[in-house]
């Protein structure tokens, strides 16, 4: 089940990306070559996927990453802002600080860390399930360990949480 969703995935990608390229909408070639291409794909991350690949794969799913994409640009813009002040002002201390977080499972943990990574000034370093919390590499370190992400990640949490089930 698997192979043929991440190939179909793979297969309208490559559609998407190739339209147009020779006046024609697609050449033989190019159908031909997407085929192959996306059934190297599926081969390739058919374990890697595995039976959550629904999960994933769901254009249901991806609507709550549109969704997101203006929560975490705006984030980046504000980020972007403060980085500026600080370097202009000086005011920078950078550090590592301990964040709690409270997430269930993997894709949750990515999520966040991406984001959290994407914002200028900060830099996930480590993520601990066990110890339910992320270690992050910030540009003004107020307090070594917040009690809460909302320093540092603002919405994204909830976001991650809600994206990652």
């Amino acid at each position: 089940m698997s192979f043929i969703a991440v190939f179909i995935w793979s297969f309208v990608l490559w559609l998407v990306l190739t339209a147009g390229s020779k006046g024609l909408l697609w050449s033989g070639q190019e159908l031909v070559a997407g085929v192959i291409f996306s059934a190297i794909i599926a081969f390739a991350t058919r374990d890697v996927i595995g039976e959550k690949a629904s999960r994933f794969l769901n254009p249901v799913k991806w609507a709550g990453f549109i969704a997101y994409t203006p929560v975490l640009f705006w984030g980046m813009v504000k980020a972007n802002l403060d980085v500026a002040y600080r370097v202009i002002t000086g005011r920078i201390k950078p550090g590592i600080v301990r964040v709690p977080v409270d997430l269930e499972n993997d894709a949750q943990y990515t999520i966040l860390s991406n984001s959290i990574t994407l914002t200028p000034g900060t830099l996930t370093v480590d993520a601990c399930p066990e110890e339910k919390a992320l270690y992050v590499h910030w540009i003004n370190v107020t307090d070594k360990e917040p009690k809460s992400s909302e320093v540092i990640a603002g919405s994204f949490e909830k976001w991650a949480r809600r994206l990652g089930r």
